[in-house]
């Protein structure tokens, strides 16, 4: 990871009264010092786009303008760790991303693909929410026809699907955004009625998900989850050669700037990766490196198709869904974090312990062990609200906060966050699929100032947790 100076993520943020912005003081991250250095947090109060220009004060750093002509103002003290520039790069450096600030469109499943083709109205919805210098990670992607398990859900394999993608991906990345593909195998997450001919959905092992609150949709209807198939060695070199064709066609074909693996949440990296799945007792199974080895090789795979720094990883260690357990997640992901580092990647992705699927639960587990083996940029994911996730950044906690709901209510988020603007509550009835409502008309703070539904006094609510 390359930070600028005064902008670590371990950095603490401390109020600098001469330029009203933040000086960020000596801290380590990814193990290498910062040095101390004033950050401009002068913003104008107006704003629909980011991009950087030059401070009207004598900051020695450029503030964040939102298209402005009026006087700029400091950005709240809780919430300006989150507008700290970063360049996010991996080995061997030969591509660096430069981000404006340190908000993440987190990856969502929304289910809105025509079967798994992505719509054009996905073109609207990820570029309403782009911001330049802001990393967006798209919905998660299927990488084969075996891959899918969720209806309506897209696909990065076929002509039809790589065509569909490049609009959405000019979209976002025209606004100046950089955008992520995340690559998606569902294992026994699925159905055989979701299946090419039919066939049990594969997995590490023939252990079914068995938890009555856990069914999938089919197209006649939800269903039991069945008992997959155990993948065999042939099956594992296949699926990682798929893993690197669908991150060749995401880069160099649909255009995205990179890829993120999908190794949490219960899916089938996580079912080889979770002891209560892997029941396996050969390579693939049994011991901690036995089982990170199928992460470790589709990530090499990855890795050598299009290049360590377009490359990031999401991990979930404490995840109990889709009835997935780990027995033992700090020796588990330590030893699998610790191998990762050799690949150089462009960052790592850890979903916080509080959160079980899409519910948030109370928990003394922290990722804080994984934050210190990691030696390259470290984002995290789960709950955070703008005020929180702007100290997890000063606190040296993560270099990036993956936002998910409330990114997804509030299509100008940024604004919101600097502003200290009430945010749209999200509507979970229309998370996933469906047509357009709760996708693409969440209202921004213009068109609620328009229809004179603009609350007031929506600051505290943004910045205090």
């Amino acid at each position: 990871m390359t930070v600028e100076p005064g902008t670590a993520g371990a950095a603490a943020a401390t109020t600098d009264a001469a330029c009203g912005g933040t000086k960020q003081s000596p801290a380590s991250s990814s193990g290498q010092q910062a040095q101390q250095q004033q950050q401009c947090a002068h913003v104008p109060r107006r704003a629909l786009s980011l991009k950087l220009s030059s401070c009207p004060r004598t900051c020695p750093r450029p503030s964040i303008d939102l298209g402005d002509v009026s006087a700029p103002v400091p950005v709240p003290a809780a919430v300006a760790p989150l507008f700290a520039p970063l360049t996010l790069t991996g080995a061997p450096k030969k591509t660096a991303f430069q981000l404006t600030n340190r908000i993440v469109y987190a990856p969502l499943t929304r289910m809105r693909a025509t079967g798994t083709i992505p719509q054009p109205s996905a073109a609207t919805y990820y570029g309403q929410r782009a911001v330049p210098g802001t990393l967006m990670i798209t919905e998660a992607t299927n990488i084969s026809a075996e891959a899918y398990g969720y209806l309506n859900s897209p696909g990065l394999y076929t002509p039809e699907q790589l065509q569909a993608w490049k609009p959405i991906v000019r979209t976002v990345r025209d606004k100046g955004a950089v955008f992520f593909c995340q690559l998606w195998h569902t294992g026994r997450a699925s159905h055989n009625d979701l299946q090419p001919h039919g066939t049990a959905p594969i997995s590490s092992s023939t252990r079914p998900i068995t938890s009555p609150e856990y069914t999938v949709y089919t197209p006649t209807g939800p269903k039991p989850y069945p008992t997959p198939r155990a993948a065999t060695r042939e099956d594992i070199k296949r699926i990682i050669k798929e893993y690197a064709a669908a991150a060749v066609a995401a880069v160099e074909v649909a255009g995205f700037d990179g890829v993120e693996i999908h190794g949490a949440n219960g899916y089938l990296i996580d079912q080889f990766i979770k002891d209560n799945v892997n029941d396996r007792t050969d390579e693939y199974g049994g011991s901690i490196e036995n089982r990170c080895r199928f992460a470790l090789e589709v990530t090499e795979a990855v890795v050598a198709a299009v290049g360590a720094d377009r490359v990031g990883i999401r991990l979930s260690p404490f995840t109990n869904f889709l009835d997935v357990a780990d027995s033992t997640p700090y020796g588990t992901n330590v030893y699998l974090l610790e191998q990762l580092n050799k690949f150089g990647l462009a960052y790592v992705h850890m979903v916080e312990p509080r959160m079980a699927g899409n519910e948030e639960r109370a928990t003394t587990e922290t990722l804080l062990p994984f934050r210190a083996v990691w030696k390259g940029t470290f984002m995290a994911a789960g709950g955070f609200r703008p005020g929180s996730g702007a100290q997890a950044v000063a606190s040296g906690h993560c270099d990036l906060v993956a936002y998910g709901r409330w990114y997804l209510a509030n299509p100008d988020f940024h604004k919101r966050v600097l502003l200290g603007a009430p945010l749209n509550p999200y509507n979970r009835d229309t998370f996933y699929g469906g047509g357009l409502q709760g996708y693409i008309d969440y209202p921004t703070l213009e068109q609620l100032k328009e229809k004179g539904q603009l609350q007031e006094g929506g600051a505290a609510a943004v910045t205090d947790k």
